[in-house]
């Protein structure tokens, strides 16, 4: 069985061409959407625990923080209004998912992406002006149909622009965005934090605008891919001139036989949403509802949208809570970036499985000390504060260089060119349901479960590891266009084949 899970390396038909400046500078563009997505994580979780913030618009949390000493401290945070605020941005994310595969289907992966930086830019100018929860929603819709569309296109364009025996590389440069946005965000909230007129909170906000606009602006100028101007535009000529481009060598006459092969396959495929559902896409389809899923079973929006409220739950105050989560940002954004070294030399597998293992013993261990020390009242002490904070990194680096990047990495490269765009829609649709669902139910289920929610979280990280061993092939440095070959000689997916 590990054969057929495995082994790769006969199958790998490599094209010609070197790594080109023209790829990376598109491709550092292009991530853009990443950034703007992570700045999104980080800002929404640090603006909610900012006093002024809470007082102005959710004033019934702020009282329960500051004045009912009766409250348990895993209940001060619990509010639907609250959560709604985070959430709302994933369930429009939803829909514009559905919308934007349409839209990279039909116009290419550049219009999405200009599409996404605008929505975004406009939703953080009002979510930076709002002087209502309404506008506040408003604005966090806007941010959702932004997000929805880059995340659609942005990792089918890194995973088509990117030579094969560097996708990994390329593709996990979207989470690493990420975690550079969230980053950002954090450090912009423990400075405006401290502005003592209270409104700080604008500008982390509005200050969104900054990465929409360099998305915005760059997708003016990206080029779309080969595969995408072969596929809405028929433009042959205009497709292998890109492509000799992006290789930097004119012998490109392999990988456009096979990006022709794809597109005709592609043109055939009228009704996608009903095609992808037939038995031959049984593996793919698989993927691109489980890895999503278990993207975010994993807990780490638990960390990513409230970790200033979690270390806050635990005794730290304001400032040293924001400064708890920049270093949670700097861990998770060096790990993927250790991950984008390693992952096209060792393969998503191995680095899968490692990452599973360290978030299960981080989160056991996690639960563990808030179920010993940390009681309904007060908090627990520095040394054991300072452990917990060890361990959340410890859990954020083994998802950095795992099912963090590699999540969207996976399914973005395993999908046939015809059923490519909607399958990424799917994948992001799922993504979205689930990080809706967590970041609408984590405050309700913290105030319930306490400290049982980091067992919750660790007994799904067994279950997706597991996944992982016995169903997902291994996938590196084979030509995106040749991926159907993993399924042949899988133990399991071959009989669907």
């Amino acid at each position: 069985m590990a054969v057929g899970i495995t082994a790769t390396s006969e199958m790998v038909s490599t094209y010609s061409g070197r790594m080109t400046s023209f790829v990376i500078l598109s491709c550092a563009t292009a991530a853009m959407g990443g950034v703007i997505f992570g700045y999104d994580i980080g800002i929404s979780g640090g603006v909610t625990s900012m006093e002024p913030f809470l007082k102005k618009f959710f004033p019934e949390v702020y009282t329960k923080m500051k004045e009912d000493l009766s409250i348990s401290n895993y209940c001060k945070f619990d509010s639907q209004l609250l959560t709604t605020f985070t959430s709302s941005l994933y369930i429009a994310g939803l829909f514009a998912s559905f919308l934007a595969s349409s839209v990279t289907r039909v116009l290419g992966r550049r219009a999405s992406m200009l599409f996404g930086g605008v929505s975004f830019l406009t939703g953080s100018v009002i979510g930076g002006a709002a002087i209502n929860v309404y506008m506040l929603i408003l604005g966090r819709v806007l941010l959702g149909i932004g997000v929805g569309f880059a995340n659609q296109s942005v990792p089918l364009y890194l995973s088509e622009m990117a030579p094969a025996q560097y996708r990994g590389a390329f593709n996990n440069g979207f989470q690493f965005s990420i975690g550079v946005g969230a980053l950002s965000a954090n450090l912009i909230n423990y400075g405006t934090q401290k502005i003592k007129a209270g409104w700080g909170w604008r500008i982390s906000l509005a200050l969104a605008a900054l990465p929409a606009s360099l998305l915005t602006i760059g997708a003016l100028f990206l080029p779309d891919t080969p595969n995408s101007l072969l596929q809405h535009d028929d433009k042959l000529h205009k497709a292998k001139e890109l492509l000799q481009r992006i290789r930097g060598t004119a012998d490109v006459d392999a990988e456009l036989d096979d990006l022709i092969k794809a597109s005709d396959i592609s043109k055939t495929m009228h009704h996608p949403l009903r095609k992808i559902i037939r038995r031959e896409y049984r593996p793919q389809l698989t993927m691109a509802i489980a890895i999503p899923f278990f993207q975010q079973v994993t807990g780490i929006n638990v960390i990513a949208f409230y970790a200033p409220i979690l270390f806050r739950t635990i005794g730290l105050g304001e400032s040293a809570s924001l400064m708890s989560a920049v270093v949670t940002g700097v861990v998770g954004t060096t790990s993927t970036l250790i991950s984008m070294i390693l992952v096209d030399r060792y393969g998503r597998r191995a680095l899968f499985i490692i990452g599973g293992v360290q978030m299960f013993v981080s989160q056991v261990l996690i639960g563990g000390i808030m179920a010993a020390e940390l009681g309904d009242h007060g908090g627990i002490s520095k040394g054991y504060a300072a452990l917990v904070l060890v361990l959340i990194c410890v859990y954020v680096a083994g998802f950095g260089w795992s099912w963090g990047p590699l999540g969207w990495l996976v399914p973005s490269e395993i999908f046939p060119l015809e059923i490519r765009s909607t399958a990424q829609s799917i994948t992001v649709a799922v993504s979205f349901v689930f990080t809706f669902i967590v970041a609408q139910t984590f405050l309700a289920m913290l105030c319930h479960l306490k400290s049982g929610i980091f067992f919750f979280f660790g007994g799904w990280v067994i279950v997706m590891t597991l996944f992982v061993y016995l169903l997902l092939p291994e996938t590196k440095n084979l030509p995106i266009e040749q991926m159907d070959r993993v399924w042949r000689v899988h133990w399991f997916w071959k009989k669907y084949l």
